[in-house]
């Protein structure tokens, strides 16, 4: 399994720099979360890491290696990324969607191999888009088109995985069961993940390292709980905030103290005294 690094990352758009100065490194077997506001640069650099967004200072390596120096399907072997920007090809089903992963290991005008084969199985099965896989792909909802390309994305079967909001459209029941997936990724199969999440919520269930991006730079980084404090939240967020650890599971439970109260529902006792 490969480590992958960004070393002291300036990225641009256009004159503007959106990304000063950051290191991460994304290490086998854990979870790295990019979190922050909108406009903090964490998709930027997730993308950067993927090779989509070119540094104009600092180096990715994959391993020992400047990412630079590697071919496409060299890089496509080993990284791959969810994005958000991508559109539902027409005319598809969604098993050939998510074959799309196996093209990086197919040989040239040669068809699916048994390997290819259970690897688009296996990944259509763990996002649970198997029952749908004859069906074409312009028929499905938002949300069942981003698992489709969340399958696509393990079939590829590589050692680094970069995620940008992989729950985003999702309903309740899918956001874990995603969020339990990044966990078995990093778990099971041994990959270094890294996640771009809005939900904090999110990012202290599944991260092992958070990095809280401000302004384009890392405000603070490190285990979740030493991250997710009300200070720090507050300082990026400009919102007050309540942490506190759940005593039953040991999760950190994140509560935005807004210009509204909760409200809350007088027990029926009370209603009719």
């Amino acid at each position: 399994m490969s480590f992958l690094r960004g070393e002291r990352l300036l990225l641009r758009y256009g004159r503007t720099a959106v990304v000063h100065g950051v290191s991460v490194e994304l290490a086998p077997g854990r979870v790295t979360a990019l979190i922050g506001p909108n406009g903090s640069g964490k998709s930027t650099l997730l993308r950067a890491l993927a090779r989509l967004h070119r540094a104009d200072e600092g180096e990715i390596r994959l391993a020992d290696r400047a990412v630079s120096l590697l071919g496409a399907r060299q890089f496509a072997r080993e990284v791959t990324l969810f994005s958000q920007s991508r559109q539902a090809p027409h005319g598809l089903t969604v098993r050939e969607v998510v074959a799309f992963g196996r093209h990086p290991h197919r040989r040239r005008f040669s068809g699916p191999s048994p390997a290819d084969r259970t690897a688009v199985d296996t990944a259509m099965t763990v996002t649970g888009v198997q029952e749908m896989a004859d069906r074409a792909v312009g028929e499905l909802s938002g949300g069942e088109m981003q698992r489709v390309w969340l399958a696509a994305c393990l079939a590829q079967e590589t050692g680094v995985v970069l995620l940008d909001e992989p729950t985003n459209h999702l309903d309740l029941r899918y956001q874990i069961e995603t969020l339990d997936l990044v966990r078995d990724l990093a778990d099971d199969r041994g990959a270094a993940v890294g996640i771009v999440l809005h939900d904090l919520d999110h990012a202290a269930r599944v991260a092992d390292t958070l990095l809280l991006m401000s302004d384009g730079r890392v405000h603070a980084a490190g285990e979740p709980h030493q991250v997710l404090t009300a200070e720090h939240i507050s300082e990026v967020y400009g919102l007050p905030v309540e942490v506190e650890t759940d005593p039953r599971t040991g999760r950190i439970r994140i509560d935005p103290i807004g210009r509204h109260p909760a409200r809350t529902r007088k027990h029926p006792v009370e209603e009719n005294a």
